[in-house]
């Protein structure tokens, strides 16, 4: 790594850096096979997206994984609430195709499982689901995200998010 790095940090990616926050910090950035940008901050993951660039915070990566030349990203999508929970669908994962990943696979790891305080899976009606509390970034504020199994009850799903969030606020003396 040069010295201009070590000290100045990566090269930031023009697409990216016309959409930081004002306190946003890129760790570490890669040139995809097709010529867009992978980008690591504090907030989120950065990746192509048309002609940019879009910020993915960490809470909304529901997998990454590294694999050959190629991080594989599965965000989700909120597609209901359930008092203070969300609960989540995941969308198709996405492959973007890293020659020179430099840190990108070990700080998305990083990031992604640091945003985990805590889950456990249920079996319930029809299937199962996730129930998992994730770091908001940039913030000190926890969500309980619930990704339930196609097939499982939604009013089941749903009841048990209201009352687990209730206690989880409650548990913070909000």
């Amino acid at each position: 790594m040069s010295v201009w790095r070590r000290i100045f940090g990566p090269a930031v990616p023009d697409e990216v850096r016309e959409r930081l926050a004002a306190d946003e910090h890129v760790l570490a950035a890669a040139v995809t096979g097709n010529g867009g940008h992978v980008a690591v901050s504090a907030l989120g993951l950065w990746v192509p997206d048309g002609d940019g660039a879009r910020r993915v915070g960490w809470d909304l990566i529901s997998k990454a994984v590294w694999g050959g030349d190629a991080l594989t990203v599965t965000e989700v999508e909120v597609v209901d609430r359930a008092g203070e929970a969300v609960v989540l669908r995941d969308l198709p994962p996405v492959r973007h195709v890293l020659p020179k990943p430099g840190r990108i696979p070990y700080l998305v790891r990083q990031r992604v499982e640091s945003s985990i305080r805590s889950r456990y899976r249920k079996e319930l009606p029809g299937g199962g689901a996730w129930f998992v509390v994730r770091k908001l970034p940039g913030t000190d504020g926890v969500v309980l995200q619930v990704r339930p199994d196609p097939g499982t009850e939604p009013d089941v799903v749903r009841g048990i998010a209201e009352e687990a969030a209730a206690k989880l606020v409650g548990g913070r003396g909000e």
